[in-house]
């Protein structure tokens, strides 16, 4: 059957959403989650739409991917249909391949695939390299995630509430350098169909401070869900609150169906590692993009 590729429209990316969501499997590696394509909705459908790519045989969607051109990288999804089918790893190398696809430059190339057996060990025989790794880190949601000492509020597509917005914008431009959260942006990634399983969660001291937020995002139940992003209030910080929202974040999760709660972050963050061990995750092996070479 023929496979072929095609640039999003603002119009399919509810198809690709839909479909990535249900390549989220217990237990499976943790690749690209419909959180991931939500966080980025904050640039508006058409943006995202440009910048992902969607593989079909036969109609169907088998693979996705999310394109940065700043950096020549590639986030890929793929379905567990295709995890070890050879003829749809050898087209979908050749298109990452051919800068006349519009997918990867010629002068440079990284492609984050972290399933797809056969495509993985095509990109090992074909000569891409490893580059960055990552930890993958996994909360099973079983049982009950116990009380993170923090008050809670949170916000998603049917419960806005101003000050709790405006908490949770203010918290994430203070715990990250460079942050571009604003209303606006929020109001257009809410408006996105990942949201509608989605929440952002606000912490508060007993000052009454907001100290820590996160925004989780579930793929329906009884599948993994993601958290992105996470972070802490930088005037508050070395007190606990980091680990605490990420609890109340697993928490937040469980509420909304997920077998677990799933987060990756670069190998090198040691400290970020260790705070989501403390918080009851289990570091899974490390994982890295590949890199072709030049």
């Amino acid at each position: 059957m023929p496979i072929t590729l095609e640039t999003a429209t603002p119009d399919s990316l509810d198809e690709i959403v839909e479909e990535v969501a249900l390549w989220q499997q217990p237990g499976a590696p943790v690749q690209v989650h419909p959180g991931d394509f939500g966080w980025n909705w904050c640039d508006g459908a058409e943006t995202l739409a440009a910048a992902v790519r969607a593989w079909r045989r036969d109609g169907q969607i088998v693979a996705a991917g999310m394109v940065d051109d700043d950096s020549g990288l590639i986030r890929m999804a793929i379905a567990p249909s295709v995890d070890t089918d050879e003829g749809f790893s050898t087209q979908l190398l050749a298109d990452l391949s051919d800068p006349a696809q519009g997918v990867l430059p010629a002068d440079a190339g990284f492609v984050e695939a972290r399933a797809g057996t056969a495509f993985r060990e095509l990109l090992h025989r074909s000569g891409w390299v490893a580059d960055e790794p990552w930890t993958p880190l996994s909360r099973d949601l079983s049982t009950t995630v116990e009380d993170c000492g923090l008050t809670i509020e949170y916000v998603d597509a049917q419960n806005v509430r101003d000050r709790i917005l405006e908490d949770r914008i203010a918290v994430h431009r203070a715990a990250f350098p460079n942050a571009k959260l604003t209303l606006e942006r929020w109001q257009t990634m809410a408006a996105g169909a990942p949201y509608r399983r989605g929440r952002c969660l606000v912490g508060y001291d007993t000052a009454g401070n907001a100290v820590a937020a996160a925004t989780v995002w579930s793929a329906g139940e009884g599948r993994p869900g993601l958290i992105e992003p996470l972070g802490a209030h930088r005037d508050y910080r070395g007190r606990g609150h980091g680990r605490a929202i990420t609890v109340a974040a697993a928490s937040a999760l469980q509420e909304l169906g997920s077998s677990s709660a799933t987060v990756c972050t670069p190998s090198s963050n040691v400290g970020g590692v260790a705070a989501y061990v403390s918080a009851g995750f289990e570091e899974q092996p490390a994982v890295t993009d590949f890199r072709r070479k030049n």
